[in-house]
């Protein structure tokens, strides 16, 4: 490999890298809206492209020159030989092992190729890990909750764009989701499923209820939120599939939703001092957090598109101020 190409490729790899890198500390400063999909499709393609060009190229090129140098230091000590002289400096495998070695900017290109596509491919197609940033979902989840969410229960979809291409299972009353917010698709929201398209939700003086028919909900001992350091009233609910979870209720909130956006659809809802009244779309859901009156879902920023979803959220890997986190959740 020449002298010239190696200088022009460590150039070219650096400008790339610290494209990454400012990127990333844009997005950390805030000042960029960042896209981590996106930005590892990126980094999978460009390692890729390096891979590509070192298994077919670049390396063959190092083995190669390396092979020319062990060809001539051959053809040197036979010349030597032929002149009698035997005792022959054997210093040319340090020379081969150096020329072989990949360069600075293979090893932080290629040679990360492999790590990368395979976080890549679970995280787009298997399953993606979450933190909690919020109390909306406790009592079923937690502020700091690391959690894994289920990429191909509802379908397979291709990154960065989210088109499904293939089916799989549809959402379900109870359905702990994770989606792109839909006043905002490049934030993910995490919030229970419970309107399927069709669906006429009540959600009135903090009862809900689906087509008519009142979901079961019966009192649990009351909950000790440790971040707020507040007792909530806490209830079991039971969905219209029989799926059953905890939810919190805080009296000293009103039944009314106070400042409801518009949004597309709001013509479907009807709002009043008890509540609200909705019949979800086709093709969209309607989502509430479990903590039921201190939760920003469906009430006021509306319905999700079946184009939003992520995945379904089903398992706690970690959570570093309380182990006893770790585990599956309804």
């Amino acid at each position: 490999m020449s002298t010239t190409l190696t200088k022009s490729m460590g150039t070219i790899t650096a400008v790339v890298l610290a494209v990454f890198v400012g990127y990333g500390a844009a997005w950390y400063l805030g000042m960029v809206e960042g896209n981590f999909s996106l930005l590892l499709f990126l980094a999978a393609t460009v390692t890729g492209i390096y891979w590509v060009a070192e298994r077919f190229y670049f390396l063959p090129q190092r083995h190669r020159a390396a092979a020319a140098l062990q060809a001539s230091a051959s053809r040197r000590r036979e010349e030597l030989a032929s002149m009698g002289i035997t005792q022959v400096d054997q210093g040319t495998e340090e020379a081969q092992s150096r020329l072989i070695m990949q360069p600075w900017w293979l090893d932080w290109t290629a040679g990360l190729f492999p790590v990368i596509i395979v976080v890549f491919l679970l995280r787009s197609f298997l399953f993606e890990p979450f933190k909690i940033p919020s109390g909306s979902m406790i009592p079923t989840l937690v502020i700091n909750d690391l959690i894994l969410v289920n990429k191909f229960h509802y379908g397979v979809r291709l990154p960065v764009i989210n088109l499904k291409v293939l089916d799989n299972h549809s959402p379900q009353r109870g359905d702990v989701m994770v989606f792109r917010y839909p006043p905002k698709p490049s934030l993910d929201y995490i919030k229970r499923v419970v309107g399927l398209p069709g669906d006429e939700v009540a959600y009135l003086n903090k009862k809900l209820t689906i087509n008519g028919k009142p979901l079961s909900k019966t009192a649990l001992p009351d909950f000790f939120d440790e971040d707020s350091m507040r007792y909530a009233k806490q209830f079991e609910e039971i969905t219209t599939n029989d799926r059953r979870y905890r939810l919190l209720n805080d009296d000293d909130r009103p039944a009314f939703i106070p400042g409801a956006d518009d949004f597309p659809n709001k013509q479907n809802c009807r709002y009043s001092s008890e509540g609200v009244v909705c019949k979800v779309p086709e093709g969209q859901y309607f989502m509430m957090g479990d903590n039921r009156d201190n939760s920003l879902d469906s009430r006021y920023w509306g319905f999700v598109p079946e184009k939003n979803i992520v995945g379904k959220a089903f398992f706690v890997w970690m959570n570093f101020g309380n182990f006893k986190r770790i585990g599956g959740f309804d």
